[in-house]
């Protein structure tokens, strides 16, 4: 029998996260195996339970869930994250999924279809609600090619700061020890900066940003 699946909610409302904790290890196959509360909490759960997946909720104070699933990618967290929210809006879809999302949920959903999602998502699966599966199609036909500024605006500021490097052709290392962070990290960063540009490799990262003017930002004047 496969060991059960590690998973973190991210959620604000306690009831709500005590419930869907208790309904999804009756699914079996799951161990929820930390519950948290804000983006705190989450980095917490992050480093000490070393979950296999993460539920995080979309609409939170004081940050949404957007925007700590995007700081936490720029932290280095990669664990595969799902959305789960009562949101059946596109723009919010299109959001989370931008923002790294592995998949998007309803809490309207059956715990044992929450379950199957998870372990499709493990397996590199994009997975979103059935009821948002038109949504999806009909945002992705309709999908423009992208414009570089739009593309642009969807790197986190860690991002930009390597692809900067990038441009001026250092290696992982060389920029590992330029941003104080590790040679892990780095990789880590550049396969989400080739996703996000629609890219291959890091030489097409560099043309794009020598052709895009992309610079590393000016360092903060010393104060007086």
């Amino acid at each position: 029998m496969s060991a059960p699946l590690r998973v973190v909610l991210v959620d604000d409302h306690t009831l709500f996260r005590m419930g869907l904790a208790e309904l999804l290890e009756m699914q079996g196959l799951v161990e929820v195996v930390a519950i948290a509360s804000n983006g705190e909490e989450a980095r917490r759960a992050l480093a000490e339970a070393r979950p296999d997946v993460v539920i995080m909720d979309l609409h939170m104070a004081p940050v949404n869930g957007i925007d700590m699933l995007r700081q936490l990618r720029d932290e280095g967290h990669d664990v595969p994250t799902l959305m789960l929210t009562v949101s059946d809006a596109e723009e919010d879809l299109a959001a989370a999924l931008r923002a790294g999302a592995r998949g998007y949920l309803l809490k309207d959903m059956e715990p044992e279809d929450v379950v199957d999602a998870l372990h499709r998502a493990i397996r590199g699966e994009t997975v979103v609600a059935p009821s948002m599966t038109r949504k999806l199609v009909d945002m992705l036909k309709h999908d423009q090619p992208t414009k570089p500024e739009t593309l642009l605006n969807s790197l986190t500021q860690r991002e930009r700061e390597i692809l900067a490097h990038l441009a001026q052709g250092e290696s992982n290392k060389v920029i590992a020890r330029a941003l104080d962070i590790s040679h892990d990290t780095v990789k880590l960063h550049v396969r989400h900066i080739l996703s996000k540009l629609n890219l291959t490799s890091r030489v097409e990262a560099a043309v794009f940003a020598v052709e895009h003017r992309v610079t590393p930002p000016r360092p903060a004047a010393p104060s007086h």
